[in-house]
């Protein structure tokens, strides 16, 4: 990646100058910590201007409406410190001069603007463009004490230049830095050295931001089916290890059936067990009658059953919460744009994004013969597909007992080529393309069934046949 060096700035400054000097500050915003957003007015336009001091995308330039929505910009609800500390020195202030010192990469705006007193005084804002020392500086050109920065910088952090409020601005001290040929202005041909900046870093930033949250999401979603497969083993283990707890009965009902023949308050039993054919000993509470023994053992019995019933049912909640989860952590490791991620941002976060509604367009193969086959990506278009696009005498394809798309078929001529297409479709969109002797189920539409409360995708089937693929 080609860095932003000063030929660059000065190349930005010099084309952009007439538009900046003069322009009046209207809106300031800080999406995040390394990212402002200056609204700037001048000559009857509105023109936004963008300072990144992120170490890897220093870089300074007016964005376009396109690039805004690609660069991922969110506005947050309550802005930063240093963002409420600009806003109060530099909202509807005027930019009376654009500087930039020699040799550096050193953005100053000289700010005229109104004390509390009313008397005009001038500032500066100082958009240092230099790698991991990039920062964002407000001082008093009269003091040239520093009221605030971006990043505060102490001696712990550099012996060479401290950065902080309340103390003088000095400029970073100078460094020989020979001129690199690997200039950003070298891709320039024609037209503007803004859109250049702009479209490049644009570029970068999107990418960077989609690795970001795709990594984001595939933790939580980890993390999530990580504690869902650790209390799955958990109630599993219980439910095998309190699998004999028919013995309580047993115990209650030869009890039960010897009740005349037994002693009361006594330490055993002695009894037949009919049901095993065999003699055996049941202890005893020797504080009770056989017949309350006897009902010990039942209660106990009823005990377990209950738990056991509802055990049983949340290993059947937690099998279906691992497939679910599963299905999301393949949607997202299979996502190839930022569209993706926003589309199952519901299912990830616990605040989806607003860009969430837009749903990207759902894969659509047409064949020689006029059959349409429909692939989905997540399990929203899944539920899209199988609630909306398919009819009844439709085929539905997906990889037996693992995480992938949803296939639909539709087609007024099914032959086993298409069948065998489509199955190898599934195969292909599914977690475990890689594999080898893997069995996709197909079945008709109408044999689909979504059960009430399920997961977003969730379905069961019958009347299915299945393919297996090498």
């Amino acid at each position: 990646m080609i860095t932003f060096d000063n030929f660059t700035l000065n190349a930005f400054v010099k084309e952009q100058d007439e538009f900046l000097t003069g322009a009046r500050i209207n809106k300031i915003q800080q999406p995040t910590r390394r990212e402002f957003v200056l609204t700037l007015r001048n000559n009857s336009e509105s023109r936004q201007l963008y300072i990144n001091i992120n170490p890897a995308f220093y870089h300074v330039c007016f964005m376009s409406k396109e690039n805004y929505q690609k660069r991922l910009i969110e506005i947050p609800q309550k802005p930063p410190m240093f963002c409420m500390l600009l806003r109060k020195y530099l909202e509807n202030s005027r930019i009376a001069r654009v500087n930039q010192p020699d040799g550096e990469r050193i953005l100053e705006f000289f700010i005229e603007t109104y004390n509390e007193l009313g008397e005009k005084i001038y500032l500066c804002l100082a958009i240092e463009l230099m790698s991991k020392h990039s920062n964002v500086i407000l001082y008093n050109t009269d003091t040239d004490v520093i009221i605030g920065c971006a990043h505060n910088v102490g001696a712990e952090k550099s012996r060479e230049r401290e950065i902080y409020g309340g103390i003088p601005y000095v400029y970073p001290p100078k460094h020989n830095v020979e001129q690199t040929w690997t200039s950003l202005l070298n891709l320039f041909e024609s037209g503007s050295v803004n859109d250049l900046i702009d479209n490049y870093y644009t570029h970068f930033i999107s990418l960077d931001k989609f690795k970001s949250l795709k990594t984001k999401y595939r933790t939580l979603i980890s993390q999530r089916l990580k504690k869902v497969v650790k209390s799955l083993k958990q109630m599993e283990y219980k439910l095998s290890s309190d699998s004999d707890f028919d013995k309580y009965r047993l115990c209650g009902d030869l009890l039960m059936a010897n009740l005349y023949a037994l002693s009361d308050y006594s330490k055993s039993a002695a009894v037949y067990d009919y049901e095993n054919d065999k003699q055996v000993e049941i202890n005893l509470d020797e504080t009770k009658t056989i017949k309350d023994n006897a009902n010990a053992f039942y209660k106990l019995y009823n005990k377990c059953k209950t738990s056991r019933e509802k055990l049983t049912a949340l290993v059947d909640e937690s099998v279906k919460k691992k497939i679910y989860l599963e299905q999301v952590l393949y949607s997202i490791n299979s996502a190839e744009k930022i569209e993706d991620l926003f589309e199952i941002s519901s299912e990830v976060e616990e605040t989806p994004r607003a860009a969430e509604k837009k749903s990207s367009e759902i894969m659509k193969i047409e064949t020689e013969d006029g059959s349409r086959i429909f692939i989905g990506k997540n399990n929203k278009q899944n539920d899209y597909i199988i609630s909306k696009l398919a009819d009844e005498d439709d085929l539905w394809f997906h990889v037996h007992n693992c995480a992938g798309s949803h296939i639909l078929l539709k087609s007024q001529n099914v032959t086993e080529e298409l069948i065998l297409r489509c199955a190898k479709l599934a195969k292909e969109y599914s977690s475990v393309k890689d594999s080898s002797k893997i069995g996709v189920i197909y079945t008709k539409r109408k044999y689909l069934r979504k059960p009430p409360k399920a997961n977003l995708g969730y379905v069961t089937y019958r009347n299915e046949s299945e393919i297996v693929l090498d």
